[in-house]
Order: C-alpha cells, then structure tokens, then sequence
C-alpha cells in the first residue's frame, strides 16, 4: 500500500468519526477538505517503559482565595498577617474520578473557572494555597508525591519561558546538558536534540531564534513546540500541558494538537487543559473530562459526547462544534441572580446525571451499548493505531534519568548559555555601550575646557564624587529590569530541577562580569584623559578598579533587591532607596564628621563613601596645588586636602576591602533570597 492510499484511508475514518458526532451518514459532511490528513504521521522515537496509568478518585479539593493574593496587595487591607489566609475557601473540584492510560491523550475542557488548571497543579504537585478534603491521585498505584511527578511527569506551562536569543537547536543543545543523564555522550546528546526536532517538525527553523514579544523569532506554534522539546528531552512518560492552544490562530492550534496526538501514540500520557477547542482539533482527542464549577459533566470518548448529551435530552444542533455548544451549556451565566440559579440548577443536574450513570464502573467513563461501540470501533483506530513496521521507531530506556549532571557541569553549561544568550542581544548591549560612552564624554568634556591646566581643588572633589555616583544609578535600573525578565523562566528550571541555586548563582555573576567590565571601561577612561586627572599609570589603574568595585557593588544590590522583592517596581523602588541612602552618606553632600547617629553608621556601609574616599586619596595623595590669594600663591598639599575632607581616617588599601566586603554581602544576601525565596514574577503569585 503506497503512501496516498494510506492518506486516503486516515482521511475517510476521520470523516466517519465526525458524522459520527452528529448522527450524519458516513460519507455525508458539512463541508468538503474540513479535515486535512496529516502529512507524516511516522514516530520518531517512543517511549520504551512500562504503561503509565494515572487514576483520580473521589478528588475534593479546596483553594483559600485570601492566599491566591500577593501579600504586598493584601497591605493595603490594614489586617494582621495571622489573618490575611481566614476565610474565604471555597471548592473548585469535587467528587472528580478519571483514569487515564499510556497511549491515551485525555483533553479537560470547560468553561473559564471551571477548575481545569486547578486540575492540572494537583496532578503536578504545583498547587498552592488549596487543600485536598479527600480523595487520592495515584500514578501506577502509588500515591503522587514531589519525587515521583519529577520522576516521570513533564509540565509544559501555559506561558513560554525560553531565552530569546538563543536559537531552537542551542535552547535544546544545552537543556539536553542539563536535563540528560551525565553517562551520555556528546554525540548521544547531539542525536537526541535532532530527534526531538524532527519529531515536533522544527527542522525548517531550527537554526533561527526562538525570539519573543520583543525580539523577532519562530512564530507562535514553533515557539510552543519548543517548549514542549524541552520538556520532552528528557522523554518522560507523562506529559501534561496548560492552554497549550492558548494564543494560537486555529491552523497552528490543530497542527499542534496533533503533534501531541502522535506523542501519545509512542506510548505516554498525555494530559492537556482547553477552553473551546474546534471541531477538527476535538475530534483528535480519545477522551474528554468536561468541568463545570469542578464538578464533571461528561468524562468519556470524544465520539461519544454527542451521543450522551443526546441521550438526556441536549442534543448538538447539526453542523455545531460539539466543544462549543456543550461548554456554552454548561457555563455560568451570573449576569443576573436568575440566570446564575438557572445554570447553576443544570449544572447540578447535568453532574448528578452523569454520576449515577458511571458510579458503577471501574474507570468512570461512559460508554455506548456493545452493539454500538462495535459499529465505532474502526473510526476509534486512527487516532492510537498501532505502529506499522515501516515507521522509524528509536526506543529510550525508562530507567536513564537517575544520575543527572550535578555541581560543575551545571554551572559550565549556565555560564555558556548566559553569555550566548547576552551576546546575541546586540541591541541591549549597544544601548548599554553607547549609554557609558555618552555619559562618560558628557562628564569630560564638561571638564575638557580647563586644557591641560590643573583643575581646582572643589572641581576635581565634585568630579570624583559624580563620576563614582552618577552611573551606578542606571545599572541599578537595568539589572533589575533584566532579573525581572528572566525571574520566571528561573522560578520554572528550578521548581523542574533543571539545575541548582548554587550553579545558577555562581553562572549569573560570573557571566556578568565581561559585560560589566567593559561597560567601566568605557565610562572611566575617557572621563579620566579628558578631565585631566592624575596623569601617573599607577594613579590611572587604582582610580578604574576603585570605580569597578563602586559600579559592581551597585549590580550586586539590584541583583539581592530583584530576587528578594516580587515585583519590578518594588525592587526598583527599594534598589534606588539604598542608593540614596548610600549617596546622601558618601561624605561629599555633608560632611561625616557633621552626620548624626543613625546616618553615621550607615556611612560604614554606604559603597558611594569608601569608593570616594578611595578616589580622593588615589588622585590628591602626591599632587600639590596651588591657590592664589590676591598677589601671593599658597602651594597645598594633596593630603592636607584629603585630610580636610575627612578622607584620610582609613588607609587606601583597606577601601578596596571595604568595597569588596559590601560586594561580597550583597553577593550572599542575593545568594540566600534565591535559596529561600520562590522566584516567581509578578503573575505567577
């Protein structure tokens, strides 16, 4: 049988399983070409283990609605924190059964609230601020437990978090360094990597960025598949997925559907929440869990659903999209106090119905009579038919993510990927450059105009002082901005077990540190040459490393701020609160001998006072300079200046340790924030 023949064929039992959905004749359709055969429906590799077998019973589950809220939005309700979590819970699943199999791709669907992610986040051990009242989620037997779900569950959230710049074959060369055993080979994991791509049809763009909102990539479904590769690297045995249509046209939406139809025929389970899908992409489902108000109204075959509706009394309009008609059904109208009654009286009986039809079954699916199922067993067949011995099939064995790689390889392949993924954002790094530059040539040729004559005392004091304080502010700025955009793609390998806090940490401040340097360079030297500061080559290198250490100390604050505080703006404020704090304590704005208590000891830890105190000794300690008092000049030295100015109390050397102290707590206070604090961005809470 050639290849048109068996396109043919897929073709007319997708036809038959579609009337089958309205009561049409076989061979009688609404429209002609509405289903397009799929073009390639070969496996690229399967998964070699045991069936999985997911079962959910009795499942009640409660969520406390006060601890879905943020707790800087719950500041503004003026309660004691032992009260903010009181009250409010209410039940977004009851009495849930299902039972899912290998092979098997089980769609939730429902209207909005109806308890599909809820679902979902209980399967994943991902839920927070809820409560299971009773029932039990067990995977081949075994009560589910954090270990077991990261044993053999995928997650694919509803949102992409990759990195932008960095191409589909690079995102899966280096989470396949991460996510692999570490006996693998390089070429094992180069295999690996090229089977996923083909097996999610990515070779047309694999070599092109994967992009995002603000940078130009794959599209929308591309990037979506590669989400769903980079969970399925690691060829788990369960794969589970939220919205994965969501945002979407319908076109990329079926042909993403029947990618994962084709996962689940290489033997995994797939679990996937939906709104409303289209007819042509409901029809690829074997089974459907339809929700309302967490209570199930139909649990059972796609091919069916027509015929159960049908059977109490709601039966599908013809040429209607079954997923439609029976969502709208089933949603609830609260657009008045009747119309909420209303519905919510259907629901009830549409659940209760249901129930005392399958209570009796093991697995709590309706079924169609015998005779019945008979006549549609042969349109079933094409969604899991077996595999044909012409099909490339690679099996994996189950048994391989034990020992993943740990410690120094985690944090080589961070590094890697943070540099390659920084110096592909050409564009940051211009804005970056050419924001040091400006700013630098802005300060110099202020002080240009002196020619090659000697500054004067106040000059030279107020160029230190500004040129230590001035640009540490904007890389405040940007460091937070930039945490923040990464902040939930780290709180996801994280809660995945992508890799450690400890080799992220260390990847994350190593990796800056190029792209810091240069962004000091930049700044330093033209303000150095063109103000005419301390011409001596050892003055020079102390001045831009007294200034490395200032700027760093201020990354190293924006980085604590942005993993301690939940949000951009918070962090933001906080960030530039420490800095003014640090600023107004530097010694140049008010004297430290004239701070009060509490400022006094602040300036011990203010970055902008030992960096300036540093500076004035670097610049003045071997210059003298001259005023001139009406007919007489009065030489002064460089360190009566310096003593003057209350500059001289500590040595220079122990300003370099100072600075480095401050950097290094910072370092640890970030350190400790990422350890113990949930990186989750702002709409994750």
């Amino acid at each position: 049988m050639d290849r048109t023949d068996v396109q043919s064929m897929e073709l007319v039992k997708r036809q038959e399983r579609f009337a089958s959905f309205h009561g049409l004749p076989v061979g009688v359709m609404p429209g002609e070409n509405l289903f397009v055969p799929e073009e390639d429906n070969s496996l690229y590799f399967t998964y070699s283990g045991s069936a999985n077998v997911l079962e959910v019973k009795d499942l009640h589950y409660q969520v406390n609605l006060g601890a879905q809220i943020p707790w800087y939005e719950k500041l503004a309700e003026f309660k004691m924190p032992w009260e903010w979590n009181k009250g409010n819970e209410t039940s977004t699943i009851r009495n849930l059964n299902v039972r899912v199999t290998s092979g098997q791709m089980l769609a939730v669907i429902g209207n909005t609230g109806c308890g599909r992610t809820s679902l979902l986040d209980i399967i994943t051990c991902k839920d927070e601020g809820g409560k299971i009242r009773s029932g039990e989620i067990l995977i081949n037997g075994t009560l589910i437990n954090k270990h077991l779900v990261k044993k053999c569950v995928a997650h694919v959230r509803q949102d992409d978090q990759l990195l932008p710049h960095l191409t589909v074959r690079e995102t899966f060369s280096f989470i396949s360094k991460l996510r692999l055993p570490k006996s693998y080979s390089e070429e094992q994991r180069k295999k690996r990597v090229e089977e996923v791509i083909a097996e999610l049809r990515l070779r047309p763009c694999a070599n092109t960025k994967v992009g995002n909102e603000f940078t130009r990539g794959v599209s929308g479904g591309e990037r979506r598949r590669v989400s769903i590769g980079v969970q399925l690297l690691w060829n788990p045995g369960i794969l589970i997925l939220d919205e994965p249509t969501s945002g979407l046209d319908s076109f990329t939406a079926h042909n993403l559907v029947i990618t994962l139809s084709r996962l689940a025929r290489g033997n995994r389970l797939v679990i996937l929440s939906i709104h409303q899908p289209r007819s042509d992409i409901f029809q690829l489902f074997d089974i459907v869990l339809l929700l309302s108000s967490g209570t199930t109204i139909y649990s059972g075959t796609a091919k069916d659903m027509v015929q159960y509706f049908s059977s109490i009394g709601y039966p599908c309009p013809r040429y209607s999209n079954p997923a439609d008609f029976y969502v709208d059904l089933t949603s609830i109208d609260k657009r008045t106090k009747e119309q909420e009654a209303e519905c919510l009286e259907r629901t009830r009986f549409l659940a209760q119905t249901f129930w005392d039809k399958v209570k009796d079954s093991k697995d709590f699916l309706w079924k169609v009579s015998s005779e019945e199922n008979k006549d549609s067993a042969a349109s079933e067949t094409c969604v899991n038919s077996p595999i044909k011995s012409s099909e490339k099939v690679i099996l994996m064995d189950a048994r391989e993510a034990d020992q993943l790689p740990q410690g120094f390889h985690q944090f080589s392949v961070l590094i890697r990927r943070h540099i390659s993924n920084d110096l592909r954002d050409l564009t940051t790094l211009l804005i970056h450059g050419f924001e040091a530059l400006l700013m630098s040539l802005l300060i110099g040729f202020l002080y240009y105009g002196q020619g090659g004559n000697q500054l004067s005392i106040q000059d030279t004091i107020a160029l230190l002082f500004m040129k230590g304080s001035l640009t540490p502010f904007a890389v405040v700025l940007d460091v937070v901005a930039k945490c923040h955009s990464e902040r939930a793609m780290l709180f996801h390998e994280l809660q995945d077990g992508l890799y450690s806090v400890p080799s992220y940490f260390f990847a994350k401040v190593i990796g800056e540190l190029p792209e810091h340097f240069v962004f000091v360079v930049f700044y330093g030297v033209p303000i150095y040459w063109l103000a005419n500061l301390n011409p001596e080559p050892v003055n020079f290198l102390l001045n831009l490393s007294l200034l490395f250490l200032m700027v760093y100390s201020s990354r190293a604050m924006a980085l604590w701020m942005s993993a301690l505080l939940p949000t951009m703006q918070m962090s933001s404020f906080l960030s530039n609160a420490l800095f003014t704090a640090s600023y107004l304590t530097g010694g140049f704005i008010i004297s430290l001998g004239n701070l009060w208590t509490v400022p006094y000891w602040i300036s011990f830890v203010s970055f902008l006072r030992w960096g300036f105190e540093g500076l004035m000794q670097v610049q003045f300690t071997d210059l003298s300079y001259s005023l001139s008092l009406n007919n007489f000049t009065i030489t002064v030295p460089g360190k009566l200046i310096i003593k003057n100015m209350e500059m001289d109390t500590y040595p220079l050397y122990l300003c370099y340790l100072v600075l480095i102290g401050i950097i290094a707590g910072f370092l640890v206070l970030y350190f400790i924030s990422l350890k113990f604090i949930k990186q989750k961005s702002s709409q994750d809470w």
